[in-house]
Formats: C-alpha cells, structure tokens, sequence
C-alpha cells in the first residue's frame, strides 16, 4: 500500500550511520536549523510503487533534554493521508529513535546516526529490512530527503522528498528522555 512506504519511507528516509561521541558537537547546531514548518513533494523511487507521488507538511521540533528532534505530520497521495511522526535523540553514545511507533508496531526503528554540518545520515531498522535516511540542508529553506533499503552489499534509493521552509525557523521543543 503506498502510504505505508511513504510513512515507512520518510524516516525509514532511510540511511543513518554510526556516530563517534566526539562528533556531537556541531550536532544541535544541524538540529536547530531544521526547526520549523516544512512542506514539500515527494516520489517513491523504486519498487512496486515507483512513481507514485506524495505532498508531506511537517513539524520539526527541537529536543529538549539531549540533541535530537522529531518531525510531525502528514503526507498526502490523492485522497489519503498518512500521519507521520519521527523522533530521534542522542542516546547511549550514538542516536535512536523511531519512525511511527518503530519496528515493533507498522514503522521503523532509528538505531544509528551521524551528522556532518549541514548532512545527516540516519540507520534504519525493521525485522530483515536495512536502510538509510539522508537529510540534507542544501540551503537554509531547503531539505532534501532520501530513504534507501540494503539490496545485497547496495543501497538501494526508494523515496526521495523536497522540503521547503514555510516559516522563520522558531525555537521549539519537545521529546523528552
């Protein structure tokens, strides 16, 4: 069903890597441009769907206690509305989180991350599904996304987005440990 790949998707947008403690230092920095009311297009890529595609208004909001964000919302195709919610948060020496309720409910665990300035690559997990979200700032209004799965020794682009600011990046917060 395609909202469930859109919402697997976007943060199942999908490569994160393995951060080094020592690189959390220019990570709240990344956090805090990404504050802010987002909306943009998006496609599915590959697969069954390929072609399909989505509009996603978002929410992103700082953390309060550690550095992290979640990012509140939803994405439309057509008719239907998936509402989408992902939270990540430095955790036990590296990131973690979850896309909708993680990879024990319908979405996915973020079991990893690394953020280099304005690039952050997330790990996902759900059962024998691998992947990765890329989120990058190419401008200070613009995100662009995209989720990959592990295809072998590859990954496999799936889902890519376009995001731009709608507002004045705000100091919000929210998620706390």
């Amino acid at each position: 069903m395609p909202k469930k790949l859109v919402a697997g998707a976007f943060l199942a947008a999908a490569a994160f890597a393995v951060s080094a403690p020592s690189a959390f230092a220019g990570d709240e920095a990344f956090f805090r441009q990404v504050v802010g009311q987002w909306t943009g297009p998006g496609q599915i890529v590959a697969g069954k769907y390929k072609g399909t595609k989505f509009v996603c208004n978002f929410a992103g909001i700082e953390a309060e206690k550690a550095p992290g964000m979640a990012l509140d919302g939803s994405c439309r195709m057509g008719l239907f509305s998936q509402n989408v919610r992902a939270e990540v948060q430095r955790r036990n020496g590296g990131y973690e989180g979850s896309f909708l309720d993680g990879a024990e409910g319908k979405g996915l665990d973020i079991v990893s991350g690394n953020i280099d300035g304005n690039t952050v690559v997330f790990g996902l997990n759900r059962k024998q599904l691998h992947g990765a979200m890329i989120a990058k700032l190419a401008e200070r209004d613009q995100l662009n996304i995209t989720v990959s799965v592990r295809v072998g020794a590859e990954l496999v682009p799936v889902i890519g987005m376009s995001l731009k600011r709608e507002d004045a990046p705000v100091k919000q917060t929210a998620l706390e440990n």
